[in-house]
C-alpha cells in the first residue's frame, strides 16, 4: 500500500514538472505575427452610433450660419457705408439705394434655413446616425455658408459703388441691381446644393 502511494506521488511530480516546462516553453516562444492581411469590408454607412458623426453635423450646421451672417453683415455694412455717404447730398434717394443692403440681409436667411434643416436631421436618440450623414451635413453647411460669404463681399462691393454712382446718374440704377440680382445669385446655388446634399445625409438609413 505504501509502494502504491509512492508511485502515485512519483506520478503527480512528474506531472507537475511537465505543465512548468510546457508553461515555460510558451512563454519563451516569440510572438507570431501574422502576415496575411485582411481588409475592412464594412462600408462607411456601417459606423452606427459613432461619436464623431454629431460632430461633424453640428460643425456644418454652424459653418452654415456663421459664413452666410459674415457676408450678410459685410454687405450690409459696406453698402450702409454708401447710402450713408449718399444720403448727405440726396437723402431723397435713400429708401431707393436701400436695395443692396435689404439683398444682403437676405444671406443670412439662406444660412438659417440650412441650419435648421441640418440640426433637424441629427437626433441624440437614434442610434443611426452615421458618419456618412455627418460627412453630408458637414459639406451641407460648407457649401450654402462659403457662398453666401462670397455673394456679401460681391454685393457689398457694388453696392457701395453703386449707390454713390446713383446719386450721380439715376440711369445707373437698373444696372446696379441687375448686378446685385447676379451676386445674389451666387447664395441662393449654395443654398440649393446644401439642400439636395442635406438631403443626401438620410439615405445611409434608408439603406
Amino acid at each position: 500500500w505504501a509502494k502504491g502511494e509512492k508511485a502515485e506521488k512519483k506520478k503527480e511530480v512528474k506531472k507537475k514538472r511537465e505543465r512548468e516546462r510546457e508553461e515555460v516553453a510558451i512563454r519563451e516562444q516569440p510572438p507570431q505575427i501574422s502576415v496575411s492581411h485582411q481588409p475592412n469590408k464594412r462600408k462607411m454607412a456601417a459606423f452606427s452610433g459613432d461619436e464623431t458623426a454629431p460632430f461633424f453635423g453640428f460643425l456644418g450646421a454652424a459653418a452654415a450660419l456663421v459664413f452666410s451672417c459674415m457676408g450678410a453683415a459685410y454687405g450690409t455694412a459696406k453698402s450702409g457705408v454708401g447710402v450713408a455717404s449718399m444720403g448727405v447730398m440726396r437723402p431723397e434717394l435713400v429708401m431707393k439705394s436701400i436695395v443692396p443692403v435689404v439683398m444682403a440681409g437676405v444671406l443670412g436667411i439662406y444660412g438659417l434655413i440650412i441650419a435648421v434643416i441640418i440640426s433637424t436631421g441629427i437626433n441624440p436618440k437614434a442610434k443611426s446616425y452615421y458618419l456618412f450623414d455627418g460627412y453630408a451635413h458637414l459639406s451641407s453647411g460648407l457649401a450654402c455658408g462659403l457662398a453666401g460669404l462670397s455673394a456679401g463681399m460681391a454685393i457689398g462691393i457694388v453696392g457701395d459703388a453703386g449707390v454713390r454712382a446713383n446719386a450721380q446718374q439715376p440711369k445707373l440704377f437698373v444696372g446696379m441691381i441687375l448686378i446685385l440680382i447676379f451676386a445674389e445669385a451666387l447664395a441662393l446655388y449654395g443654398l440649393i446644393v446644401g439642400i439636395i446634399l442635406s438631403s443626401r445625409a438620410g439615405q445611409s438609413r434608408a439603406d
